[in-house]
């Protein structure tokens, strides 16, 4: 397609945090005194908004659920954060598309707080031109949000916005690029599958990192 900017997600596209994610989720549930849902619910956990997660999984109102998610920070904050590991083949893809003079950007639904701690413990603060992400305070959670606020913050034109793609596993990227004009790849090692792809229209879908350059100019 000759994209010339990249807005990538981060939980499952750049690191695979599942195991810190889950964990704190865990430390918040047995606080509460909940039981643990299978696997597969506590994996839906990674990249959506949590605070609509918990409402979602649980039953919860939105002062339960805001409670849930300060529970879970007590964790994540300690711990949870590193209990994470960067992709194969993620700092090489980054390289290559900063080699190509593209613009790389992030858009995440964690607090943006956080997504730097990230970024800078694992060394890949050097590839990204701007890092937006949620607030502590729960807003700007929602992925088009988040896009937006990313878009905006970079002086991102309607023009240029024909030149950007959204890079993410789960079906919230894919919409949350359609709803703010990006184009939308998902990657399929991460948490989402190929099916939930798409079925939320991903106009690209790819298997490995370094599938990901062939897109850029």
């Amino acid at each position: 397609m000759g994209y010339s900017i990249a807005v990538f997600d981060l939980d499952g596209t750049i690191t695979d945090s599942g195991t810190g994610i889950m964990n704190a989720i865990r430390y918040a549930i047995e606080k509460k005194k909940f039981a643990e849902p299978l696997e597969k619910v506590m994996r839906s956990f990674i990249g959506p908004p949590l605070r609509e997660q918990f409402q979602s999984v649980f039953g919860l109102d939105e002062s339960e659920s805001r409670e849930m998610v300060e529970l879970y920070r007590v964790y994540y904050e300690d711990r949870g954060i590193f209990e994470n590991r960067v992709y194969d083949g993620v700092p090489e893809m980054l390289e290559t598309l900063k080699n190509k003079g593209v613009t790389v950007l992030m858009a995440t639904s964690k607090p943006e707080k956080y997504a730097n701690v990230i970024a800078e413990h694992f060394g890949l603060l050097r590839y990204f031109d701007f890092i937006g992400g949620a607030c502590m305070d729960g807003t700007r959670t929602a992925k088009d949000e988040v896009i937006g606020y990313v878009i905006e913050a970079c002086g991102i034109s309607e023009e240029e916005r024909k030149q950007a793609v959204m890079i993410g596993d789960r079906r919230h990227d894919i919409l949350g690029a359609k709803k703010t004009g990006l184009h939308s790849m998902g990657v399929l090692y991460g948490y989402g599958s190929r099916e939930e792809l798409e079925e939320a229209g991903a106009e690209e879908i790819v298997c490995l990192p370094c599938d990901i350059c062939a897109s850029f100019v």
